[in-house]
């Protein structure tokens, strides 16, 4: 069984991102840039079945500019076998991330493509449902548990009254939640052997993909601050500030 894990190099979730002086997006100039945390999850994940037997492969990939080889090689350093970069320098929306995923499971028939639910810098969610369209797969989506039996997985899935187990057949799409996994940390040995995986770079035009983003950011600004707060005696002393600043009548 081969396994296909999608990841996506962003702005570290330490980072205080902030936005240009022209509200054109968020400003990334020697910003520490790292694997998005889902995606984390999904590679351990995919690993994780590997190491028990399920999986014969896991393939890495990756869709952005060049520097996007290093998040590549921390997947092949957390396990993956080999990588494929989809190096472009266009801004990739999800329908199109979505479609050249597709060309690659044409190209490489997975049973599992494995994503993070979504990634934090546009908080999309997207990619994993649209795939699975595209694909025409069972997809189970927000994924916290993943158990493969065979041609079959059983997947528990956070939804907002709790915990939804579904059964679904492969190849399918799966898209990790936070409490899937804790992912583990590349060791050194580790790092140096990922050098030497294989890691292919494919270009949008080989896959026969057209990219062009199909939406377009208007303004990116930050979000309102938040006003300083005051103590208040009793109840009455609330009300009467409430009524002071215009909440209440």
């Amino acid at each position: 069984m081969k396994i296909i894990v999608a990841v996506k190099r962003v702005v570290d979730y330490n980072v205080k991102v902030r936005v240009k002086a022209d509200e054109s997006g968020v400003d990334v100039a020697n910003v520490k840039m790292s694997m998005n945390p889902f995606d984390e999850i999904a590679v351990e994940e995919a690993v994780r079945l590997k190491e028990s037997g399920l999986a014969s492969e896991v393939i890495a990939v990756s869709i952005g500019v060049a520097a996007c080889q290093d998040t590549l090689r921390t997947a092949l350093a957390m396990g993956a076998d080999r990588a494929v970069l989809v190096q472009t320098g266009v801004e990739i929306q999800p329908l199109a991330v979505a479609k050249l995923l597709k060309a690659l499971c044409e190209k490489e028939e997975p049973s599992i493509v494995l994503v993070g639910k979504q990634a934090i810098d546009d908080d999309a969610n997207q990619v994993g449902q649209m795939l699975a369209a595209l694909m025409n797969w069972p997809q189970a989506a927000f994924a916290s548990r993943v158990l493969v039996e065979g041609n079959v997985a059983r997947v528990a899935r956070e939804i907002d009254g709790g915990i939804e187990t579904v059964e679904i057949r492969l190849p399918a799409v799966i898209t990790a939640d936070l409490r899937l996994n804790q992912p583990r940390y590349a060791t050194l040995p580790n790092i140096m052997k990922a050098k030497k995986k294989p890691l292919e770079i494919v270009t949008p035009e080989v896959l026969g993909v057209d990219v062009a983003p199909r939406l377009k950011v208007l303004r990116v600004t930050e979000p309102p601050k938040r006003v300083t707060g005051v103590k208040v005696l009793d109840v009455a002393d609330l009300v009467s500030k409430l009524k002071e600043s215009g909440v209440v009548a």
